[in-house]
């Protein structure tokens, strides 16, 4: 058990979380600059955090990058093209119809977050395990905790038999939301959420949504940039949900797993996924 002492030098070199609950329950998203891979057209691709779709933009940080990938007919290393400090992570030409899977995993980030907000953050994703762990140790202080990113976005294309395979196939990240048919096809969209590459079970798996392009311009800014969750369901034993997605725009799944930290530095450790995609109103057409 580590004592008050080392808990003080340990939060001296950590982020405190100076947020409400629910905002310290950031989703990383990746944002690319079109839902529609067209071959010679230029696609760029950014990262924000926030909730809910209110966020900031991601400085591109390459020590904190495992992995930047864009699955076309092959996978394609964007971490050799990206920036260290600039926004606009990386961009490139799609050549075929097939549509782009885009992946970015990080390496782990320590944070100390207050009682309070930590038991918050607790509830709100579902983290039942380390919630009741620290109910049955007596735990009331703050929660020392360390944290990584995998997040994907899906950028779709008409050739059907090339969507199915970019899309669906898991990229071998440590926690992964894997859709089972091509985002933003249908209603609905089953995904199979995936820890350390085996089937996540009870899993909480939430939803938001906006809308694009002109949609989103004249929306008011409050229900355009919504905190609300739109939906948030239990992964079942195989790790799969059905989430709601009937609304034209674009959708954002995130999912958050927590288990005791292999590094001393923590006594947690969370791994986040999410993955973006858009639902055209036709459910096939053009987004922007």
């Amino acid at each position: 058990m580590k004592t008050p002492a080392v808990w003080s030098a340990l939060a001296a070199v950590c982020t405190l979380a100076a947020v409400a609950p629910s905002a310290w329950s950031h989703e990383y998203w990746l944002s690319p600059s079109t839902y529609r891979a067209v071959p010679g057209r230029p696609l760029a691709l950014r990262a924000r955090t926030g909730e809910g779709f209110v966020g900031q933009a991601k400085i591109f940080e390459r020590s904190r990058t495992l992995r930047l990938t864009a699955r076309v007919a092959h996978d394609l290393d964007l971490g050799q093209v990206a920036e260290r400090g600039d926004s606009l992570w990386a961009w490139f030409q799609p050549v075929d119809r097939g549509g782009v899977l885009m992946a970015y995993e990080s390496t782990f980030q320590p944070i100390t977050v207050d009682s309070v907000k930590f038991e918050r953050y607790l509830v709100d994703d579902g983290l039942d395990g380390a919630r009741a762990a620290r109910q049955a140790r007596g735990e009331t202080g703050p929660g020392h905790e360390r944290y990584r990113r995998c997040a994907k976005t899906w950028v779709s294309g008409d050739d059907d038999h090339a969507a199915v395979a970019r899309a669906t196939r898991p990229i071998g990240m440590p926690i992964e939301i894997v859709p089972l048919a091509v985002p933003g096809r249908k209603s609905t969209l089953r995904v199979r959420v995936l820890f350390e590459g085996q089937p996540l079970a009870n899993a909480l798996v939430h939803a938001w949504h906006q809308p694009l392009g002109d949609a989103a311009a004249l929306s008011p800014a409050a229900a355009r940039d919504t905190m609300q969750v739109a939906s948030g369901t239990r992964t079942d034993r195989d790790g799969v949900v059905e989430v709601p997605v009937a609304d034209a725009g674009e959708w954002l799944i995130g999912v958050v797993h927590m288990v005791p930290s292999s590094d001393p530095v923590a006594e947690w450790e969370s791994s986040w996924a999410s993955l973006t995609f858009a639902r055209p109103a036709s459910g096939r057409g053009r987004t922007r």
